[in-house]
Formats: C-alpha cells, structure tokens, sequence
C-alpha cells in the first residue's frame, strides 16, 4: 500500500498585501476613500449586523483586486471599524498602484 502524498506547497510564497482599513457600515454606496492621515477607509452598505460587513468587505475587495473571495483574509478585528486585511496574490505595491489609480 502507498503512502498517501500531501499537497506539496509551492517554495516560491505568493505575495501578499496588508492593510489597514477603517470600516464606515452602511454607507450610501461601497467605496474605498484615502483619508488626509494617508489611511484607508472603506465605505460599505452592509449593517455591522451578523458578519454582513465582514463579508460586503471581503467581496468588494475581491471585486476590486479580481481576486477569488478566498485570497481575501481579516486578519484582525472582526467585531471593530478597525481591521487588518491580508490579500494573497497581490503585492504590497501592486495593492497601492490600484488603491492610487482608484482614488483618482
């Protein structure tokens, strides 16, 4: 009998973007506004009710970056305004060559 293989995971470790955001929940519309700090806010209609925000904000970033929801993590804060968010696939500076063009 063989011995089952494990997932071999890739040595060449993907890239991945964090940061952190101030949650603005049920705004008029969703969108990521650069505040005068240099901080990121974003703007999303869900309720802070539930986990709805939590996951408006994961789909608006995998809509913005084109990434699938499940490269999109909330490494802390799931119950603040305040999150850190890891997107893996995306690089630090590719996420603020998009953040910029976006703002504009």
């Amino acid at each position: 009998m063989k011995p089952q293989k494990r997932p071999v995971k890739n040595k060449n470790v993907e890239a991945a973007a964090t940061l952190s955001v101030r949650i603005q929940p049920r705004a008029s519309k969703n969108e990521i506004i650069r505040m005068e700090d240099g901080g990121l806010k974003i703007r999303l209609t869900a309720p802070p009710v539930d986990g709805a925000a939590n996951e408006a904000l994961i789909r608006f970033l995998a809509d913005t970056f084109s990434v699938p929801k499940a490269q999109i993590e909330i490494v802390s804060g799931h119950t603040s305004k305040n999150k850190i968010v890891r997107i893996a696939g995306v690089s630090n500076a590719d996420a603020e060559r998009l953040l910029n063009l976006k703002g504009e």
